[in-house]
């Protein structure tokens, strides 16, 4: 994996609490991971919703919809 030259400043701004990720603060690497197993990424979750680790679609629809 490429080092991202915006990690640094995607840090302040990344919302993920899997604190063992290895794509922390690489957008494009997290949002690469996550479509090609059929996820959406952490940031695009509510804080509480986030937490669970649930990154399915239909986790999303259904937090997202209420």
């Amino acid at each position: 994996m490429k080092e991202c030259v915006n990690r640094k400043e995607n840090l302040k701004f990344c919302t993920c609490t899997y604190v063992s990720c290895s794509r922390k603060g690489m957008c494009c690497e997290c949002i690469r991971h996550h479509r090609e197993v059929g996820e959406i990424p952490g940031c695009l979750f509510p804080k509480e919703a986030e937490r669970t680790y649930d990154r399915s679609v239909e986790k999303f629809i259904e937090v997202m919809s209420k």
